[in-house]
């Protein structure tokens, strides 16, 4: 399944992009909150863009060096470690350049506003400066701040992927789960017609043909026109009719298709496979299926209910776990989860399901 580019997906250059405006932000920031207390603005600007570097190098070290090669791989231990020594190397460089630079240019900028201006940051040696509590509190918050409102984005961003990856991975994975259930009982309805020797068998033969064709190519995508979502649904009912001939009343209405519907392909087909499996096939004599499908305000509802056989036959699972309804309740829940509707009503005669989807409000994935 070829993915819908997630909601935070981007190209190259708009990743560069983001970043250079995160960043120009962060200075536009930092200078209006320094900003009053300095002689002026483009003072404050310089000095901001001093310890930019150091926010710059912190950040990318971690997000694209530290993450990807120890927690990524699962080495936390390495990962910690790595992580405790970049704050601590990243906050003694921001202390040095503010004992090295900064603070004489702003000592200096102020001095000659106010000569009698004493500054006590200044006071005692190089060491003494270095290693006050005070002060280094201070360098570690300032350091940390923008860093970690980049590094929690990323984070988030690692979560976002991993989570739409892993959901496209189990659609994968129930989409690949139809073609082999629907192959399997195709092949048997061909299987009980080849042993008639049925003429017919040619025509499922094609008919077989021209469904696996739209579940292996056109169906390979996240959304199909929901009018040739149900033409391939109208032939699996037809060959079904070959098999069962006068033995099946099937009664289908469609009401309100327009061709401007879409739907993520094969959410009904299962329904109706299941009324054939476990209705008409298990009925010796006479059986029935009736379908309703009905659009309105791009909101879809379809009603299938079959007979049922008056003895029952044993199966180890109840009905409504059958693997074809199990696979459509699992991906309603991750294509349109808080946009549809599933009821399964497993009466003594009478096995009923009612599908509603709201086709406008599909996951992207």
């Amino acid at each position: 399944m070829r993915p819908v580019s997630p909601v935070l997906s981007y190209t190259r250059h708009q990743r560069i992009l983001l970043h250079i405006l995160f960043w120009l932000a962060v200075l536009t920031i930092l200078t209006i909150i320094y900003g009053a207390g300095m002689p002026d603005y483009w003072l404050t600007v310089g000095i901001v863009a001093l310890f930019m570097p150091i926010h710059i190098g912190y950040f990318y070290l971690i997000a694209y060096v530290i993450i990807p090669r120890y927690f990524d791989r699962k080495k936390y231990v390495h990962f910690a470690l790595l992580f405790l020594l970049i704050i601590i190397g990243s906050t003694l460089a921001f202390r040095l350049m503010e004992i090295l630079v900064a603070d004489p240019i702003i000592y200096n900028a102020v001095k000659k506003n106010d000569p009698t201006f004493v500054w006590r940051k200044l006071e005692g040696t190089f060491k003494q400066q270095l290693l006050k509590p005070t002060y280094l509190i201070s360098a570690f918050e300032q350091t940390n701040i923008f860093v970690w409102i980049a590094l929690s984005v990323k984070f988030f961003k690692m979560w976002f992927d991993r989570r739409q990856a892993a959901m496209e991975a189990e659609l994968n994975f129930l989409k690949g789960q139809l073609h082999p259930h629907f192959l399997f009982n195709t092949l048997n309805n061909l299987y009980a017609l080849t042993l008639k020797q049925s003429p017919q068998s040619p025509g499922v033969v094609m008919g077989l043909a021209e469904i696996l064709r739209y579940m292996l190519y056109e169906a390979n995508t996240e959304i199909v026109q929901l009018e040739r979502d149900i033409s391939i649904l109208k032939s699996y009912i037809e060959l079904e009719k070959i098999r069962y001939e006068e033995r099946l009343d099937i009664n289908f209405s469609i009401n309100g298709l327009s061709p401007d519907s879409k739907i993520a392909p094969l959410l009904i087909l299962p329904l109706v496979e299941n009324a054939f499996k476990h209705g008409a096939s298990e009925q010796i004599g006479q059986a029935w299926i009736n379908m309703d499908l009905r659009v309105k305000n791009n909101a879809l509802k379809f009603k299938i209910s079959n007979s049922k056989p008056e003895t029952a036959v044993h199966d180890d699972r109840p009905h409504h776990v059958s693997i074809g309804l199990a696979n459509v309740r699992k991906r309603l829940e991750i294509l349109y989860p808080s946009a549809h509707n599933l009821k399964i009503m497993d009466e003594e005669d009478v096995f009923a399901v009612i599908l509603e989807i709201d086709l406008d409000k599909r996951l992207e994935i």
